[in-house]
């Protein structure tokens, strides 16, 4: 490891510390124990060290990782890989004194380099993160895990045979504002969860300018079955994830549809997705995507039967909501003793009132809502904290529980999804890919 001089990062070191006076500390580190490594005495252990890091994919995630990287003190960009000129030149621009390849594998036998950042197509994720792991990289791959099921297990079980670090971008389980949201809900805030819902809205086509037709399926590769796994691993993946963290489980099975309903233009993966995922208990989360409309936004209910948690917004609600105005009227009336005047209306009274509940917030102060618009990625969403654990982890080869696992399950069951829309019924989670981690 190269050394430098200089305190260690600011941004992870002020979350924990904000995590503490939340929570309580050891009550939190429970309920998230990937955030167990990441103690400030940890930190402290590592503010002379620096992880050499390489970055696969120099697209605008790659990019986006880039900018963040640079941010964390205890990483160093020493390399840099795309197989795409203009892309790996911007990258170039960014990192002057980084070395340049064009081929990952020529990259990954370069002894001086300590951890690599794949921000690559999906279906480049298996080949690389395998080639990476058998390398001796410490290894962080963006989500969703592989563009096959066959290709996750294959991961999975590199991943319990390697002594090198494993993260996937699955930066919820380091956002505030989710991690204290969720152990609100484990304390029974809200009640017994009865149900989920989840949505993701954009109006946006994914198509992105190609300079000439030979380029059509290497720039636009998400629309495409063959690199793509479509809305379900570019966005689904993310909010499955906080439906199991939140039920403490996995769904055991799921039934949808999918089509292409407006972006009619020669793409192969679905415009619009609707799935229910069911869980044994007999509590499910319904899933919703579509990419020509944006006005929903981005958002995951959790529905208790003593309130609602948005996780997105940070906020949550009472099932205390006032009385309807016909409710009110009624007992004025009745107050003026013509009640017997008024026709009983019964269930008609039970107002539209979800405008009348009174907010309460997660987190005090300003909280960064993330709208869901956003192609590329967005402030304060637990990405940076997330790349600068990861760094932290190569320094200390400390792999921190249940990352892999998490990303294992939300992508197979992203998988399973497109699987029970493609052949319009029921999808069990097939007994080939079941791991010792599930619980359902």
């Amino acid at each position: 490891m190269k050394q430098q001089e200089g305190s260690t990062d600011l941004s992870l070191r002020r979350f924990i510390k904000n995590l503490g006076h939340i929570t309580g500390g050891a009550a939190l580190l429970a309920t998230t124990p990937w955030l167990q490594s990441f103690t400030t005495e940890k930190l402290d252990e590592i503010k002379r060290d620096r992880t050499r890091v390489a970055m696969i994919g120099t697209g605008s995630r790659g990019l986006y990782h880039i900018h963040n990287m640079k941010n964390i003190k205890h990483a160093e960009i020493v390399a840099l890989c795309d197989d795409y000129e203009p892309n790996l030149q911007a990258a170039k621009d960014l990192c002057p004194g980084a070395k340049t390849y064009r081929d990952y594998r020529k990259l990954l036998e370069d002894p001086n380099i300590d951890a690599v950042v794949i921000s690559t197509p999906l279906n480049w994720h298996a080949p690389m993160v395998l080639d990476s792991l058998a390398a001796g990289k410490h290894t962080f791959c963006e989500k969703s895990m592989a563009l096959t099921m066959e290709e996750c297990k294959a991961i999975y079980d590199a991943y319990l045979k390697t002594d090198k670090v494993l993260y996937f971008g699955m930066q919820r389980l380091f956002d505030e504002k989710y991690v204290k949201a969720l152990q609100m809900v484990h304390q029974g805030v809200i009640g017994d969860i009865v149900g989920m819902r989840c949505h993701w809205f954009r109006n946006h086509d994914w198509r992105r300018p190609v300079p000439k037709a030979s380029l059509e399926r290497k720039i636009n590769w998400r629309l495409y079955w063959e690199s793509s796994a479509g809305l379900m691993t570019e966005l689904a993946t993310h909010q499955l994830e906080v439906s199991n963290w939140a039920l403490k489980r996995i769904p055991e099975s799921v039934m949808g549809m999918g089509d292409i309903v407006h972006w009619k233009d020669g793409r192969e993966v679905y415009d619009s997705v609707s799935l229910t995922y069911r869980y044994k208990n007999g509590v499910k989360t319904t899933y919703e995507s579509l990419i020509a409309n944006k006005f929903n936004g981005m958002g995951e209910q959790i529905l208790g039967n003593k309130g609602t948690m948005e996780l997105a917004k940070g906020e949550y609600y009472f099932e205390e909501p006032k009385p309807a105005a016909g409710i009110l009227q009624l007992l004025e009336k009745a107050k003026s003793s013509v009640f017997e005047k008024i026709p009983v209306a019964g269930p008609s009274w039970v107002p539209e009132i979800a405008k009348e509940y009174k907010p309460h917030y997660v987190i005090e102060g300003k909280i960064d809502v993330n709208h869901g618009l956003s192609m590329i990625g967005v402030d304060n969403d637990g990405s940076e904290d997330l790349l600068s654990a990861f760094c932290q982890s190569a320094i200390t080869g400390e792999q921190p529980k249940n990352i892999v696992e998490e990303c294992y399950c939300s992508t197979i069951l992203c998988l399973m999804g497109n699987k029970a829309m493609e052949e319009q019924r029921k999808i069990d989670f097939p007994e080939e890919y079941k791991i010792p981690y599930l619980n359902f």
